[in-house]
């Protein structure tokens, strides 16, 4: 029972340190990327590839406002018969790299997801996505790896225990996806300031 607590315990501890301004900056990154109609996409590797299409479900259907243009998010572990064509045929540093030759575009978010920061196919894809314009956001953990410092936004969760920044980073992908959410159920309702100046103006009497 002892490890069970204290393995909670040092989860507990761990989210008291994370980044909360740079959790913010990624929710404003993705509320522009939908204002603007661009695109996202997530990867990553073993568990962070279960992360990876896991936060791309949440995002892509858990930000559902009616009435609203969708974000348009996709998981580049989804699609095997891609994925494993590339492995197969150009190795498995491009698997991410390649599958962002045929979709992104200047202005799109390209999130990688890797524990350590320095998996190579994370890595060719961030440099493959800089080339075209992307915007590239690293989730990390550790010291944050080589992808902390080659990406325009890193988010090093401070842990040297794979289980654990695995653990936060499924959270993250949760926390992000709620924020969102919100920012759009608020774009979409009118602003407070124009339902006072309809109550200030009264309703029209029925004839």
């Amino acid at each position: 029972m002892l490890q069970f607590k204290q393995y909670a315990l040092e989860i507990t501890q761990t989210l008291d340190k994370l980044p909360w301004q740079e959790i913010q900056q990624v929710v404003d990154i993705l509320r522009t990327a939908w204002l603007t109609n661009k695109q996202v996409f997530i990867m990553g590797n073993g568990g962070s590839a279960a992360t990876a299409s896991h936060m791309a479900c949440d995002l892509g259907k858990n930000t559902v406002v009616a009435g609203m243009t969708r974000l348009r998010v996709m998981s580049l572990n989804d699609n095997m018969a891609h994925f494993s064509a590339y492995a197969n045929d150009n190795g498995y540093e491009q698997v991410f790299a390649e599958q962002l030759s045929n979709y992104v575009n200047d202005g799109d978010i390209v999130i990688a997801i890797s524990a350590s920061g320095n998996s190579p196919n994370v890595l060719r894809a961030i440099e493959r996505a800089r080339g075209h314009g992307a915007l590239t956001i690293g989730w990390s953990g550790y010291q944050g790896g080589r992808l902390a410092q080659i990406v325009d936004l890193p988010l090093v969760v401070p842990s040297d225990n794979i289980e654990r920044i695995e653990d936060i980073h499924l959270m993250l992908g949760h926390m992000v996806t709620v924020a969102l959410r919100k920012a759009m159920q608020e774009e979409f309702l009118p602003h407070p300031i124009h339902v006072l100046s309809t109550l200030q103006q009264g309703t029209p009497a029925l004839s």
